[in-house]
């Protein structure tokens, strides 16, 4: 028997905004856009040329949905994305003006920088060593 984590939730404030934001800003593909009717979509994304954990877009409902956008994790990182080419992907990145929380580090276990969503979420970006 085996398990994986095939999809994480990410709630959102609006769908076209955020898969303008995940799309163009960190080029993620979409997998899924399927329409559930009454304004519900069902949005899966993958990080460019990944078949692995998906990011599926929830657009928040209800009053406690709404007041964790950006803060899923709290202050704490909630997402980690790796890389096979850290300086292109933060090139691009900062190109479309995606906010980094510091400046590129190199720590034992490979080179990272956080950075923000649109939504104030923060991300590691990372190439492992």
């Amino acid at each position: 028997m085996s398990q994986r984590i095939a999809n994480i939730n990410l709630l959102v404030r609006d769908y076209e905004e955020a898969l303008s934001f995940y799309t163009t800003c960190l080029g993620f593909e979409i997998a899924e856009d399927i329409d559930n009717g009454e304004g519900r979509r069902w949005i899966r994304l993958l990080p460019r040329n990944s078949q692995d954990c998906a990011l599926v877009l929830c657009k928040a409902e209800t009053p406690l949905q709404q007041e964790i956008i950006g803060k899923q994790a709290g202050d704490a990182v909630l997402m980690i994305l790796f890389t096979d080419n850290f300086q292109e992907d933060y090139d691009h990145m900062k190109a479309q003006g995606v906010v980094f929380l510091e400046e590129p580090r190199v720590e034992p276990y490979g080179t990272v920088v956080i950075f923000q969503d649109l939504y104030g979420n923060k991300w590691d970006l990372l190439e492992p060593r």
